[in-house]
């Protein structure tokens, strides 16, 4: 009985200085390669969130500048479009103080060469009605 308790404590003691010396040589060597893994896979996924964060602030940002340029150029073209407007009435406005005199001159000018026209006329058509009574009666009327 002694060689079988004693067979059997050498086979326990065997079998724990086994798991004493795979748990030095194997399991933990292989739970500190996972727990560094764990660790590589909690810092990479906390990379990702700040990256992400900080796409999604520049996102932000970036819908911001693009909001606040696109109402500044609306802005821009409302104001060219007024300032056009007002020239545009200016320039009407002058055109429309400057017809009365140009359309006085114009029938100034019309006048003065009816004037001559009938001043051309008047003297053409004494000369002419000479002529014909000159012919008329065949002889010189002076």
């Amino acid at each position: 009985m002694i060689d079988i308790n004693y067979s059997l404590f050498i086979q326990i003691a065997n079998f724990l200085l086994l798991i004493l010396i795979l748990n030095y040589l194997l399991y933990r060597p292989i739970l500190r390669i996972i727990e560094k893994r764990e660790s590589y896979l909690r810092s990479s996924e906390d990379e990702i969130r700040n990256i992400q964060e900080t796409v999604d602030r520049k996102a932000a940002e970036y819908e911001d500048s693009l909001r606040i340029a696109k109402k500044q150029a609306l802005e821009q073209k409302n104001e060219i479009t007024r300032v056009g407007a007002e020239d545009g009435k200016a320039i009407i406005d002058a055109v429309r103080n400057e017809l009365p005199g140009i359309m006085e001159e114009f029938q100034k000018n019309i006048n003065s060469e009816v004037d001559k026209a009938r001043h051309i006329l008047q003297t053409q058509s004494k000369a002419i009605s000479l002529e014909i009574a000159e012919k008329v009666l065949g002889r010189s009327i002076q």
